[in-house]
């Protein structure tokens, strides 16, 4: 992906298209670090657990992890001041963990004051001590990009000028060789270091660094700490803040932690049992009649909050039996209220206590995140590049390519499971899946430049 970026960014002419390609450039070796520093972490992890499960001095360890959860960002804006300053592109990265995503490019003149990323960005896989960096680039945009394909345009000309032999040899010293960062001479791809292209370049302007306590189900100012100064092209007279909605949904919050079937007491007769399909969830035990009711969304015959003020405890049920009974209490109102359940078993009221017990603890580590469910928006997408009349270049292919309407995969899939697997040997089945994906490629009007590349590969 970063060897294509390359080509891409040496083969564009107009100042957009090295802008978009610089942008997608940073992205991708942004991603390639955020990988290799995750396995990194991830070695020294297993290392650890190994010393300390080897260690005569450790003491009783303690297995209980928080549960993951989704953390979600947008609206973010920034403000600048009004005044004479060069025009610039700027975008966001943003990184949690292993994930990175960017935002779309915004162009910036001494109009504009305000700086908004309408993107919704979802990271799926949070621990809640996760740490958001928030990362602004920004890239002079008044500088002439076109020189990326200079060398090639200048063997050209020196080719016909100077001579088939003479023009042959300049040319070759001019294009990029087997040693050249755009290349890797046919060999395997060489991660790092980074490889330098020609082109526009982009420049960290501010940073924040977010976590789980700046978590708010509204919009919030975060400080920034700016980069650069007044000297630099790429400077933005800054307010030095960022506005966005940070939210987050804990796994605990919307998904079933437990599931199974209870006996619960109604009212204050020692004959009142009533049982019951009790599912906790969120911070809530609701109890419907069956586990039908629950797939039907029936209304729940109870429901019993769990939360960080609630108090659970096991009881024995009479002093001659070793059945064990769950005893729930919440404050309503300034008044004590206590329910009572059973489970069939021993090992059963366990996993109930068990499960009661993770869901503080996640609540202890997701804080405020547990008090309501914030919603979370889906990620709306990407608005399609705008692509100026053709010019006969590779990048205005590609932008026609966006513009055209997309086919959907209903009929690549459609075709694919009409492959009687069972029956085609697998040359043959490899044949087949590779007409089936080149077809596909061609519906959805991609460029003769990627079709030569697949084919190829």
């Amino acid at each position: 992906m970063r060897e294509g970026a390359c080509k891409l960014l040496a083969a564009c002419s107009q100042r957009d298209q090295a802008l978009e390609a610089s942008k997608s450039l940073l992205t991708c070796n942004a991603r390639i670090m955020a990988y290799m520093s995750e396995l990194q972490r991830m070695k020294e992890a297993q290392v650890m657990q190994r010393v300390a499960r080897r260690s005569s001095d450790a003491g009783p360890m303690d297995d209980r992890s928080p549960c993951k959860g989704k953390v979600a960002i947008s609206g973010m804006f920034t403000e600048k001041n009004s005044g004479k300053l060069h025009r610039c592109a700027v975008f966001c990265l943003l990184q949690l963990g292993g994930e990175i995503f960017d935002t779309d490019m915004v162009m910036v003149d001494r109009t504009l004051t305000d700086i908004c990323f309408d993107n919704t960005i979802v990271f799926n896989e949070a621990c809640p001590g996760f740490e958001l960096r928030v990362e602004l680039y920004s890239c002079c945009s008044e500088e002439d990009y076109s020189a990326g394909s200079t060398p090639r345009k200048l063997a050209s000309k020196l080719s016909s000028s100077l001579g088939r032999s003479a023009g042959k040899k300049m040319r070759a010293a001019l294009e990029p060789g087997a040693c050249s960062p755009t290349s890797n001479g046919g060999g395997a791809t060489i991660l790092l270091p980074v490889p330098s292209a020609p082109g526009p370049k982009y420049h960290l302007l501010a940073h924040t660094t977010l976590n789980v306590s700046h978590v708010q189900d509204s919009f919030r100012t975060h400080d920034l700490t700016i980069t650069g100064n007044e000297e630099c092209s790429y400077w933005l007279p800054l307010y030095g803040g960022v506005c966005c909605r940070l939210a987050a949904q804990p796994q605990c919050m919307t998904q079933q932690m437990m599931s199974g079937c209870l006996r619960v007491k109604l009212g204050g007769e020692p004959q009142g049992w009533t049982n019951v399909y009790g599912v906790l969830k969120g911070t809530n035990l609701f109890c419907y009649h069956q586990k039908e009711d629950m797939e039907a969304n029936v209304e729940p015959v109870l429901t019993i909050g769990i939360n960080k003020e609630t108090r659970i405890r096991a009881a024995e049920k009479d002093p001659h039996s070793k059945a064990q009974n769950i005893c729930i209490t919440n404050q309503y109102g300034g008044e004590e209220v206590t329910h009572t359940l059973a489970a069939d078993s021993r090992e059963e009221t366990q996993r109930w206590m068990e499960a009661f017990w993770q869901q503080f603890y996640d609540m202890s580590q997701w804080r405020q995140c547990c008090d309501d469910l914030m919603k979370i928006e889906l990620p709306s997408p990407r608005k399609p590049a705008i692509v100026t009349p053709k010019q006969g270049s590779l990048y205005h292919e590609m932008g026609e390519c966006v513009q055209t309407p997309f086919y959907t995969f209903t009929e690549a899939v459609a075709e694919f499971e009409a492959l009687d697997c069972h029956k085609i040997k697998p040359s043959d089945f490899a044949f087949q899946l590779y007409t089936v994906i080149y077809t596909t490629l061609q519906k959805f009007r991609v460029s003769e430049f990627f079709l030569f590349s697949f084919e190829r590969n």
